[in-house]
């Protein structure tokens, strides 16, 4: 069990590479192809530290995902320009790619499916609604499913399961080894992947009673609510890992830590050891 005086630590798989972060520091560390690790420090300023009505349940949960994927983002981004010498990612590209890539979440994990159900059942019932999540989840499952079997994919997954192992040593109190680490379970019950899933639960239920007759506006509410979900699932998940013997809450991430054995791979030593590198930079 994680210490009481220990601060949370999450973390984030990245190109040959892995960052982590804790309440002060976010420190990124990565293995150049010299086999050299590079590190990349900065302190963590978040918006909730600076304003106590964003420190509320639920309304941190969306600032600090929100947070997180500007910072992931920018972490991936400096990751893979140290694997290419001198070819630094400007911000135009890296807009452009962030953009790009919510324009193709949207349209695969939320259009598409509500288009596909719609053929089928009548919308805004119950049945649609289920129908509707459950292929989300095939076709996220399906997507995670096809991109492990590109090398440069299993590689960072390879990274997210040494991120994980790393932290579980941690937060059992033991010496941050490369024995020890080897040790621990690549799935861990903060991971981003275990709040996906419950995310597409919740808004099963969530659209059930929030909807419309008019598609358009069921599609609108699917996108503009995301941040609302996320942020209880962010509340949800903080409960999961603090109360890991609570039935209730082990059965609600038990999805989703079975879905982290398509996110995590078992990693090698030297994957470990950038890891812990990363860690040893922010406790």
């Amino acid at each position: 069990m994680k210490q009481k005086s220990q601060p949370s630590i999450g973390g984030q798989a990245v190109i040959e590479g892995v960052m982590m972060r804790s309440p002060k520091f976010t420190a990124t560390a990565v293995r150049k192809k010299d086999g050299k690790i590079v590190f990349k420090t900065e302190k963590s300023n978040s918006l909730i530290k600076k304003y106590k009505v964003l420190q509320l349940p639920f309304i941190r949960g969306t600032i600090s995902l929100f947070e997180m994927m500007v910072l992931g983002v920018k972490t991936l981004a400096w990751s893979a320009s140290q694997q290419e010498e001198g070819e630094e990612i400007t911000f135009s590209e890296l807009f452009w790619t962030v953009v790009t890539a919510f324009a193709f979440t949207i349209i695969a994990f939320v259009l598409l499916p509500y288009m596909i159900t719609s053929f089928f059942v009548q919308q805004a019932t119950l049945t649609f609604n289920l129908i509707d999540g459950v292929i989300r989840l095939a076709l996220f499952l399906g997507y995670v499913w096809a991109i492990s079997y590109f090398h440069e994919i299993h590689r960072i997954f390879q990274y997210h399961g040494a991120e994980h192992k790393t932290v579980h040593c941690y937060e059992n109190g033991k010496k941050l080894t490369v024995e020890n680490v080897k040790k621990f379970t690549t799935l861990h019950p903060r991971c981003g992947t275990s709040m996906i899933i419950f995310v597409i639960a919740l808004s099963i239920v969530l659209f059930s009673f929030i909807k419309s007759d008019y598609w358009p506006i069921n599609v609108l509410l699917r996108i503009i609510l995301i941040p609302v979900i996320g942020g209880i699932a962010y509340e949800v998940t903080k409960l999961s890992a603090k109360y890991q013997d609570n039935i209730v809450l082990k059965a609600i991430i038990y999805p989703g830590l079975c879905t982290q054995k398509l996110t995590t791979k078992e990693p090698d030593e030297l994957q470990i050891e950038v890891a812990i590198a990363a860690m040893k930079k922010v406790v």
